[in-house]
């Protein structure tokens, strides 16, 4: 078998997504099953899934998902979290043995609330607060990664193909209104268990095909505002933009994907009204070092809903599909079929145009 390094399929990588508009909770079968028709995307360096709604129990705290090195690291990452957080429920997350997994890390789950008296000294907001944790942890606790810490929701990722990193961790046994998946080829970067998508922050998650040949700028960038990025995967700093953008900056979902896919001068030149012409190039020239070159696409999932978006030449395939109270996202019509046999509306969104799906108001 060949291995990393040996052969290079530019072009692999599948991405798959299932959200009800409802806020209807599925398990995560149907999800593992999507993956299964866009196997030869990957090629065993990278799975994982993000899912949404899965902890009512906890709903309103964070949920922390680590990997750790060793028993000893663990207990030094628990003693950073009580000193900033009540901790109300802590776990080793289930898993099921299975011999396509090998090599696991130490994983850990933790459910959190922030001490609203360290948030008030250091005169920020909750969010904020909780980004600044994650940061700190990844780049100063050596053997401690975060790899997902939102609300209601969470992250699930491994070395392995998506199939099997499913089975894993049993996700069949979990149920969420939303579910995004990844089959990573990694091209650039090493393939190992923090280095897997989704890549998550706050309840932000993205899975992501493609190459990002902006990256230094675009870290760079971020790197000045507190971020960092520490994964070794170019798609980690999409996440980041992302909650700079959203979360930061109050850009709406429109607004952030005419950052990282903007369209052309000569795009914006010709539009017909002039406060979207004005607007777009308002973009264009605050966040110039946020324009994400390379080919991709990508899907973000937030709570209450998703965005799917292409580069603006449409350099990776990508379909949605309608059924229902249903929206299916993937890399290939194959996958959305798996999950919605008779699904009849599908089409290929345009390069750079947003698909931005939310849950009905209350319904998660």
């Amino acid at each position: 078998m060949k291995k990393e390094g040996q052969i290079r399929i530019p072009a692999g990588c599948a991405i798959a997504a299932v959200i009800s508009k409802e806020g209807n909770r599925m398990t995560g079968k149907a999800i593992i099953d999507a993956m299964r028709p866009m196997h030869a995307r990957s090629n065993g360096l990278g799975g994982g899934f993000a899912a949404y709604g899965i902890y009512p129990q906890y709903r309103d705290f964070y949920a922390f998902h680590l990997f750790f090195d060793s028993r000893t690291v663990r207990k030094e990452c628990e003693a950073f979290l009580k000193e900033r957080f009540e901790l109300v429920h802590a776990e080793s997350i289930p898993t099921r043995q299975t011999p396509a997994i090998t090599d696991a890390p130490k994983i850990w789950r933790y459910f959190a609330s922030p001490l609203q008296s360290a948030v008030a000294a250091m005169q920020v907001d909750e969010k904020e607060y909780v980004m600044r944790a994650v940061m700190e942890i990844n780049t100063k606790l050596s053997g401690s990664y975060v790899f997902s810490s939102g609300k209601n929701m969470g992250s699930f990722k491994a070395v392995g193909y998506p199939e099997d990193v499913g089975a894993f961790y049993r996700l069949e046994e979990y149920e969420g209104y939303c579910w995004t998946a990844h089959g990573r080829y990694p091209t650039n970067t090493p393939g190992w268990w923090g280095g897997a998508h989704p890549f998550s922050l706050l309840d932000y998650s993205v899975v992501h095909n493609g190459e990002i040949s902006s990256y230094d700028a675009n870290r760079r960038f971020m790197e000045m505002f507190g971020y960092k990025c520490t994964l070794q995967t170019d798609t980690e700093v999409i996440t980041y933009i992302l909650d700079y953008l959203v979360r930061r900056q109050g850009l709406t979902l429109q607004e952030a994907a005419a950052v990282i896919a903007a369209p052309f001068w000569s795009t914006i030149e010709a539009k017909k009204d002039a406060r979207e012409r004005e607007r777009a190039a308002f973009l264009r020239k605050v966040f110039p070092s946020l324009l994400i070159t390379g080919p991709f696409s990508i899907v973000l999932g937030f709570s209450g809903g998703l965005m799917a978006l292409n580069d603006r030449l449409k350099l990776r395939s990508m379909v949605v599909g309608e059924q229902d109270d249903k929206v299916y996202i993937a890399s290939e019509e194959a996958a959305i079929r798996v999950m919605a046999p008779d699904v009849q509306n599908v089409w290929a969104p345009a390069g750079g145009e947003p698909v931005i799906v939310r849950v009905k108001e209350g319904a998660y």
